[in-house]
Order: C-alpha cells, then structure tokens, then sequence
C-alpha cells in the first residue's frame, strides 16, 4: 500500500483498535491505564513455564550450586542492560525497535534486530506451546500433533485486540497463576524439609562441583531470555506520562515490570531445579524437565488423587496462554516494524500475527523442545549482542560521552540509514560469540561465549561512536514543526497535528513536517515509495 495514494479510508493503519500503534509513538489519547494497571500487564507476560525447565536443565547437567550462581549472574546482567531500555520505552512511549534505530543502528539498520527480536517470539513460543502440549498430552492424552495446534489456535482471538484485551486478561488472571504456583511450593517445603537439602546438595550428572565453566555454560542458556525486555517494553510504552503525582508508582511499576522481570524469572529457574531434583527419582531425568511433571509430582503430596492432574492442567494452560498472547503479541510488531521499512508496504499487524503463530507450529511440530537449551544457547549470543548495544548506546554514548542525542529518534528522515556505531558493535559482538560458542578459538573459552558477546558489545558501542564522533545518528536536527517534541514536564507533547496523507491526527512525536507541505504521520512516511514527502538532508 503506497501511503502517497491510498485513500485514508482503506489505509488499515488508521484502524488503531486492532493496529495498537504497531510503528508508532503512543499517544496519550490511548494511554489511559495507571502505571499500576500496565506494570501488572506486563509481569503477566512472565507466566511462562520455560523458566522451570531451563533451570531444571541447568540443575540435572551441572548440578544446584552452579546452577544457581549461573542464574544469579545471567539476571545481574539482564538487570543492567534492560534497565535502561525499560527507562526509554515508558518515559518516550516507544518500543524497541523505534529505541534502537536512534541508539546506534539507524532507520534501516535496526531491521536486523527487529527479525531477531520476532525469531526471539516465535522460538519463545514454540518452546511454551510445547509445554502446553504436554499438559493436554498427560492430562487429556491428547497426541502431541494436536496439542501443537491447539495452543496455536487458542492464542489467535485473544491477540487480535492488542493491549486493550491483553491487560485485562493479564491482570485478571495473575491472581490465580500465583496462587497455583506458590501455594504447592510452600506446602512442600513445610511437609518434607529434607526436600531442601537434597537440591542443594545435587550434583547433576557431571558431579565436579563448583566450576567456572559450568556457570557461564548455564548462565549462557539463562542469558538466551534477555530478549524478554523486548517483550515488557511492548506492554511499559503504554505507560501514563510520569507526573509529580505519580512518579512513585510510575518508577516503581518501570522497575518491576522493566528489568525486573528477570527476578521473578530467576526464582522460578532456581524452582524449577528444586522441582526437578524432588521428581527425579521419581519419573527420570528426561522428564524431570517437563513443568507438567514437576507441578503433578508437588501437587500429588497435598492433593486428593481426582484434583491433581486437572491442576495441574489448569496451571500449564493457564502460563502458556498468558506468556505466548504476548509471544505473538510482540512478534507480529517486529516482524511488521521489518516488513514496512523494506518494502514501504503496510499489510497490517494481524497478517504477522498468523505469520508468527505459523513459524512456531512448525517449530512445534518438528519437536523443537527436545533440544530447547541448545537453541537457546545459540540464540543468547545474538539477543545479547543487541540488547548490550542498545543499553550502552543509551547509558554510555547518551548520558556520559554525549555523542548520541538523549532524546530518541525514529522517524524517517531525521535519521541515517545505518549508524555504524551500533551495527558494527552488534555485528562483531555475535559473530565473535558465535565463534568462541562453536569452539573456533578452542575448548577452553567455550564456555564463555556470553562474557565474549557482552564485553565486545560495551567496548565497541562507545569506541566507534568516538572514532566517527557521532556523526552517523541524526541526518538532520529539525523536523520541520516548531512546536518542541517534549512538554514543560519532560514528557511527549499531546498537541495534535492532520496527516497530509491518511487524514488522522496524530500527536506531536509521530509527526514530521512533509516536504511536499503539511505535516506527515510516521507510518506514511514509512510507506512513502517515491520519497515525495522526506525532508532533505
């Protein structure tokens, strides 16, 4: 669709009910939810099961206390690094990927971060679907073909509708999620103590003890999750501005629901060791890492025998369901955000809704979760070459070098193609990582290939933006509209301005001046094929 002709009442982008503002900046007319409201969506997002068994994995390989120290460390640094990006996503009401064109990689040169973030979703997805399948498997005898297929189809109605659905399913079911979730854990833990030492005690199937090694291979498959950010932040955009009068819950919701999702995904990796080992005896190793059979064998010791399995069932849908709404959710953004940009075509968020969901049933479908921690080893080195980049981009070349501008930038026009600062740091960052993974630069670092993809990406962010002296981020410094982007609070301007092209108002950040007169939203201008209206250079 050519937004230079296609007349405003076909152009689906106006359709913003179903669209949520897929390439946009987040008006304040749609943001009318408390911090309270949109954090507690967003901490709905991390009802996934995958938690129990990436630790559950950690735990029987390498054993409790490196599995442990390996989980402490991946969520110091996902901590770190999303701190930042969360800060950006709720104060500027811009995903990630708008972030990350203006933190380094310019307007095209975060299309590749945008493809791995909806690989990121549709991986995420197929691993929870699994999950799920499992359950209707053990609970239904459902075949495991058919379980693929139902957790695919089951999330198509409810992601239709973006945040406006999403947060009322979310927060209408953490209360219970919570409550199935903890309350046999704390039953356990009361009636059988020894339970206790006998996780710490395991040793896994190496039974070495303590080792560096064993750390970084575990923290590697944690550190596969830092992706998730992405996730929250497409939840945290949706914040109210930040006033005298809310700033504590505003701060507060940022934080926990920002990089702090990672604590609540950090007890439930150490949880799903202890699950793990009390089940081990029990069902075997190669099932002790199915989240089914981990809730069935806790939830047998406080049950009657007629509820355990029907919970248990509950319990797993229920996760799945919440988790993988924003699986698809978040990747029919990207996956839009990349299409648009390199074919100025916008066929709509909903078409990548069902691309996303077709991906991840064929992932499903050729059993990807029999080698889950192997996928997600090799996918960290990628998630974490972005994400590291962006977050120095902003802590580092923004607020201490000052060579990248502190107000992000994403719209067309007003920024370079490519920005070698990130893409350059991202490139060699992976690729670096990957090799050291793979074993290129031998057995004795291979364990580190995270530390390699994190360290590489802190110094090459800054590095490079010195060398070019931050040149590449902004092609021009004015957008054509007097009015300034930000209000006497800091906060995105509400001022509305008529799109020249699809006829809709849009807020003051989504606009630029067109050079064929008038102003233009940022989506038209996305989708301007011939460059009519792009301000020059």
């Amino acid at each position: 669709m050519d937004a230079t002709t296609a007349p405003p009442v076909q152009r689906q982008a106006t359709k913003e009910t179903l669209e949520d503002y897929t390439l946009r900046f987040a008006p304040r007319t749609y943001r009318r939810w408390t911090p309270a409201v949109v954090g507690a969506s967003a901490l709905g997002g991390i009802a996934y099961m995958a938690d129990f068994s990436i630790g559950a994995g950690i735990g029987l390989t390498h054993g409790t206390g490196n599995a442990l120290l390996a989980i402490g460390v991946a969520a110091v640094v996902i901590f770190v690094t999303g701190f930042p990006l969360a800060y950006y996503g709720a104060r500027y009401n811009i995903d990630l990927d708008l972030i990350t064109r203006g933190s380094g990689f310019g307007y095209y040169g975060s299309v590749i971060t945008s493809v791995i973030f909806a690989s990121f979703t549709f991986i995420f997805f197929a691993t929870e679907g699994s999950i799920m399948a499992q359950g209707l498997r053990y609970a239904l005898g459902l075949p495991l073909w058919l379980g693929y297929l139902v957790s695919t189809l089951v999330i198509i109605p409810l992601v239709i509708y973006g945040m406006k659905a999403l947060a009322k399913l979310q927060s209408w079911t953490n209360p219970l999620w919570l409550l199935l979730m903890v309350a046999p854990l704390v039953f356990l833990i009361v009636q059988d103590p020894d339970s206790v030492s006998r996780w710490l005690s395991h040793e896994g199937t190496g039974g070495s003890g303590l080792s560096t090694a064993a750390v970084m291979l575990g923290a590697g498959v944690c550190l596969s999750l830092m992706g998730q950010i992405g996730e929250q932040i497409d939840y945290l955009r949706f914040m109210p501005p930040r006033t005298a009068e809310n700033r504590r819950a505003w701060w507060t919701s940022v934080v926990l629901a920002g990089p702090g999702w990672v604590l609540f995904g950090a007890v439930k990796q150490a949880i799903g060791v202890f699950m793990a080992v009390y089940v081990l005896d029990a069902v075997g190793a190669a099932a002790a890492v199915e989240p089914i059979e981990q809730f069935t064998g806790v939830f047998k010791q406080m049950l009657p025998p007629w509820l355990v399995v029907p919970l248990a069932l509950v319990l797993v849908v229920l996760s799945q369901v919440k988790i993988n709404v924003t699986n698809a959710y978040s990747g029919s953004l990207a996956w839009t955000n990349s299409f648009t940009r390199v074919t100025k075509h916008y066929p709509g968020r909903l078409v990548f809704v069902l691309v996303n969901l077709a991906i991840a049933l064929v992932l499903m479908e050729a059993n990807m979760f029999s080698f889950l921690n192997n996928v997600l080893s090799f996918y960290s080195n990628c998630a974490m070459a972005w994400v590291v980049t962006v977050a120095t981009d902003i802590g580092v070349n923004k607020y201490l070098l000052k060579l990248s501008p502190k107000q992000p930038e994403f719209r067309r026009g007003m920024l370079y193609a490519v920005n070698p600062v990130g893409v350059v740091s991202f490139v060699a960052s992976s690729a670096l990582s990957i090799a050291v993974y793979f074993g290129l630069f031998g057995n004795a670092i291979q364990p580190y290939s995270p530390l390699v993809a994190v360290v590489i990406a802190v110094v090459l962010t800054p590095l490079v933006a010195i060398l070019t002296r931050g040149r590449y981020y902004l092609r021009r410094t004015d957008d054509g509209i007097t009015e300034p982007l930000l209000d006497a609070d800091g906060n995105p301007s509400g001022t509305r301005y008529d799109c020249v092209v699809c006829g809709e108002p849009y807020e003051r950040p989504d606009m630029t001046a067109s050079a064929a007169g008038g102003t233009i939203c940022s989506l038209c201008l996305s989708t301007d094929r011939t460059g009519t209206h792009v301000l020059p250079a």
